[in-house]
């Protein structure tokens, strides 16, 4: 077949499963998995590729749900994450989260746009290129992981710990069916000035830590208004925020003799640790503070330990990276169109992927991201069904690349 009666056998495949494919969303959404639990959800996946006739299906030791059709020497990972964020204030969702509603073509529910709602375009995909012979030449995985806690500790653990270093991969965050070529990282720094403390009644006997922490805030956000002016012509400036104060004191009329910031700081790629780190050093009163990048180490559900240092880097690829323009022709051919790529305001799994290890991903998924983490969490029906025609062709037109 020419990549037209490719084509047109694939959407036809597919068009098979649109119903099937909006229920198994349904399904997934309706199965709690905030706070990294995502065992019941990853076996309902798991259940679901097995049905699909996948070649393997296993977790690995973190948990994350794997699923492999094919055993050809170029491999293509589809990284969606199964986890959710929590629910926080029940009052203000106006309908159940885990049931969700359908209106007027929109999926609503936990997890409906961040990010269950690539999982069943892309095992449904996969399954498609399976039956109609098409995957010979490729390795395909499917990815469903664990990353609300740690951007891309699913896949720095994949990598090292599994021995599973993909090609390529395509992250399924939400893009609204546009062609996401990068995002900003991120780092996390704690801060932490120590003081004396003494009773409240006279505190010029002590010496109180949250005073040292004050003109270092300040500090802060002169600092978040300097950054404007470097920005990264794709990317835009980086940012940086106090995110958390807490203090500790022996009781509320003591004063406190530590006090402890939280900062979260995005970076474009010229932004290192380095950089991040020696900003910080020169802000008033930093001398007096432990500056720290923390480590992540808090065990997976299944008691794996992975730890990873809280930076996260930036990443893109340029327009014309063949695996973008990769992209951009599997979208013309399977909408029509011409193909609009762009960047995420949040970082994904690609902090890793590319930030970290240098392989080469995408973005693409459906729903829109500014949907995110709010009690309005929602997905385009339509969208999700028309993302697995891309899924599918992606590899297609990668062989030509």
């Amino acid at each position: 077949m020419n990549i037209q009666e490719t084509q047109h056998a694939v959407q036809q495949e597919l068009a098979q499963h649109h119903d099937a494919m909006i229920q198994f969303l349904r399904d997934l959404i309706a199965i709690p998995s905030f706070d990294s639990q995502i065992g019941p959800v990853g076996s309902a996946v798991g259940a679901r590729m097995s049905d699909l006739g996948f070649d393997e299906i296993h977790l690995d030791s973190m948990g994350n749900i794997l699923g492999r059709i094919g055993n050809g020497p170029r491999t293509l990972l589809y990284d969606s994450h199964i986890d959710t964020v929590s629910i926080a204030d029940a009052s203000q969702w106006q309908w159940d989260p885990f049931k969700g509603k359908v209106e007027n073509g929109i999926i609503y529910g936990l997890g409906a746009g961040d990010e269950k709602c690539s999982t069943p375009p892309m095992i449904y995909a996969m399954a498609t290129l399976k039956k109609l012979g098409l995957a010979r030449d490729w390795t395909l995985y499917y990815f469903g992981n664990m990353e609300e806690w740690c951007d891309g500790i699913s896949g720095n653990a994949l990598v090292e710990h599994e021995g599973i270093r993909p090609d390529f991969v395509v992250v399924g965050e939400s893009t609204g069916m546009d062609i996401y070529r990068g995002h900003r990282g991120r780092t996390e720094i704690s801060v932490t000035f120590k003081g004396r403390s003494c009773h409240a009644s006279a505190p010029e006997r002590g010496d109180n830590a949250l005073y040292k922490a004050i003109p270092f805030i300040q500090g802060v956000e002169r600092l978040h208004q300097e950054l404007k002016s470097r920005p990264d012509p794709f990317l835009g400036p980086g940012s940086i925020t106090v995110t958390n104060i807490s203090t500790r004191t022996a009781s509320l009329n003591a004063v406190p003799d530590e006090c402890s910031l939280y900062i979260d700081r995005r970076m474009h790629p010229a932004e290192t640790k380095e950089v991040v780190l020696n900003e910080l050093r020169a802000l008033p009163n930093a001398h007096l503070a432990e500056i720290v990048v923390p480590m992540y180490e808090v065990p997976s559900y299944t008691g794996f330990t992975f730890p990873v240092e809280k930076i996260f880097p930036a990443w893109s690829l340029e327009e014309d990276h063949p695996y973008v323009q990769a992209g951009k022709a599997t979208f013309a051919s399977c909408y029509g169109r011409p193909a609009k790529t762009s960047k995420w305001v949040f970082s994904t799994n690609a902090t890793y992927w590319m930030g970290k290890a240098g392989i080469p991903s995408i973005g693409f998924g459906p729903g829109e991201e500014h949907w995110a983490h709010t009690v309005l969490d929602q997905v385009p029906a339509a969208e999700v069904v028309q993302c697995a025609d891309f899924y599918a062709m992606l590899p297609l037109f990668l062989e030509a690349r």
